[in-house]
């Protein structure tokens, strides 16, 4: 399932890197909704960081992502996981195809629960 969304960049976090070799990094997009606008939290994993690498924050922006969730000892969790960003004046900023590799709802084989990052 795609879904986009569009707002300005509010921050951008460092990539971080985890033992088991994945590597994520987070971006919050602020999203005009009536009243109350919504600081939206999206992550983009190994290969996808790259995404946004020449981004700033105050910058508009409109991300494609995946919903992604999953069961954790008991807890669920969902995540939005961006694949493609488009800026209105500059175009396709990136994109890829496909699930990637290694993300915190399918590690990689060999890669237990207890090497999942949260």
């Amino acid at each position: 399932m795609a879904y986009e969304l569009t707002g300005k960049i509010k921050l951008i976090q460092d990539a971080k890197t985890f033992d088991s070799g994945f590597t994520k990094r987070e971006m919050v997009v602020v999203v005009e909704d009536g009243k109350y606008p919504q600081e939206i939290n999206l992550e983009f994993v190994q290969d996808k960081v790259g995404l946004l690498e020449n981004l700033q924050p105050g910058q508009e922006v409109t991300v494609s992502f995946d919903i992604r969730g999953r069961e954790y000892n008991g807890r669920y969790f969902n995540n939005l996981q961006g694949w493609k960003i488009t800026a209105p004046e500059g175009g396709d900023i990136g994109a890829g195809g496909g699930q990637a590799q290694g993300s915190p709802h399918f590690p990689p084989a060999g890669i237990d629960d207890e090497d999942i990052p949260f």
